[in-house]
């Protein structure tokens, strides 16, 4: 159990540090006219940026699996940049190209000046999708070395980077978008560099290498089921917002569902690091590695309820970050259905752990896919009875959740085999 947590708590306080990113994103929008507004653009680009970039989301899991030998690294490292730049070309050519425009249009019910300013963030965060891939990757590998501390310590490096960005161009005066990409990128750009010379310093290949050849054959059999499923996750907010969008007071329930479902994802992306966890440590000592997740999922779900149902949100979103009341009220609303998630999340990743160790991944793109048409058809039913707002948008992101979960259980998972 002490070997579990040394290996985990680096990871959970990881995708602590790359989440407050968002927070702070946020808490900046939140200091221009029409706060309100400017949360609800970004929620909006990011939502469709994310449609695309969440197909890179396991890369580092990708490259822990399968990057195990001099040959099979320099395989899985081309194969990443190739999907990276392909992928690339989705969000570019919707912030460029006419029909991006009457898409954006006619998904999310807005007008041409928001669909401007949503362009715009899409330009510029396209061509930050190749760096993400970079960085996914090689935290991958210094995950497998299990070198989790110094993944954690260049993330907190890459969360100062994007805090004093944010704070410099905020007081320079730039435009929004220039502001919260500009911080993005030098902060991508310097996390990329530290991986890369931690790298070179620190990382050993494993003992065993890989006894099957890595070919993009087998790359794609893994990654096409795996991006499937986070590209899934990624849809589901745009669903719910394309619905919401269309009710009274859109803007302002979009504005609260971003501020409650970004500063949830803290907590998902801790309850997320299992993937990793069990391709690791294998399959072996399922017992205590069960009560080691239902100790950290109990230990997630407390704070949250703790944020949820004390003054501390109020002082978290009003008085640090400067989020408008209107907003804020709805925001912790949306947050005490959200207490939920942390349940459900870890108890599906013990499955999705199983599946990647086992490389038979078909499952997790099976239950991502149902997830989202359980929520569009979740929320068309709640649009159509006059029920949806953002409290019952929470709870069917929820239910698709729960959905997913009761897909993956229910497949058959072959013995798995050793990552090496």
């Amino acid at each position: 159990m002490k070997q579990y947590w040394q290996f985990y708590w680096p990871l959970a306080l990881t995708g602590l540090a790359m989440v407050l990113s968002i927070q702070f994103q946020n808490a900046t929008l939140a200091r221009y006219p029409n706060a309100t507004q400017e949360i609800a653009i970004l929620a909006l680009a990011f939502s469709v940026n994310g449609f695309f970039q969440a197909g890179l989301q396991f890369v580092a899991q990708l490259s822990n699996v399968f990057a195990r030998s001099v040959d099979s690294t320099r395989t899985t490292f081309r194969f990443v940049l190739v999907v990276s730049l392909i992928i690339m070309t989705g969000p570019l050519a919707i912030a460029t190209l006419p029909f991006g425009e009457r898409l954006l249009g006619v998904v999310f019910s807005i007008d041409a000046d928001l669909i401007a300013r949503v362009r715009e963030y899409l330009l510029y965060l396209s061509l930050l999708i190749v760096l993400s891939a970079m960085r996914f990757y090689y935290n991958g590998l210094l995950i497998q070395a299990q070198l989790t501390g110094w993944v954690t310590l260049l993330n907190v490096a890459y969360l100062s980077v994007i805090i004093a960005g944010l704070i410099v161009g905020f007081t320079l005066g730039l435009k929004p978008v220039y502001v919260l990409v500009g911080a993005d990128a030098l902060a991508a750009l310097a996390h990329l560099a530290s991986l890369k010379l931690v790298h070179a310093k620190r990382y050993r290949l494993p003992a065993t290498p890989d006894t099957e050849p890595v070919t993009w054959r087998v790359l794609l059999k893994f990654f096409v089921p795996v991006s499937t499923t986070g590209v899934m996750f990624a849809l589901s907010r745009p669903v719910l917002y394309a619905f919401v969008a269309r009710t009274p007071e859109g803007i302002v329930s979009i504005a609260a569902m971003r501020v409650a479902f970004d500063f949830t994802m803290m907590f998902q992306q801790a309850a997320n690091q299992f993937r990793n966890f069990f391709i690791t440590f294998g399959m072996d000592d399922l017992r205590r590695k069960q009560i080691f997740m239902c100790l950290v999922g109990g230990g997630i779900t407390l704070i949250m309820l703790l944020f949820a149902f004390t003054p501390l949100s109020t002082i978290l979103w009003r008085d640090l970050m400067g989020i408008p009341d209107g907003v804020r009220v709805l925001s912790n609303q949306v947050l005490m259905i959200m207490c939920l998630m942390p349940a459900v999340i870890v108890y599906r990743n013990y499955f999705h752990g199983r599946m990647m160790v086992a490389r038979r991944t078909s499952g997790m793109a099976y239950g991502a896919v149902l997830r989202v048409v359980g929520i569009y058809l979740l929320a068309q039913l709640l649009f159509a009875g006059g029920w949806l707002n953002h409290i019952t948008a929470g709870a069917v992101l929820i239910a698709g959740f729960v959905i997913e979960t009761a897909v993956v259980m229910a497949l058959p998972i072959r013995k798995a085999r050793p990552p090496g």
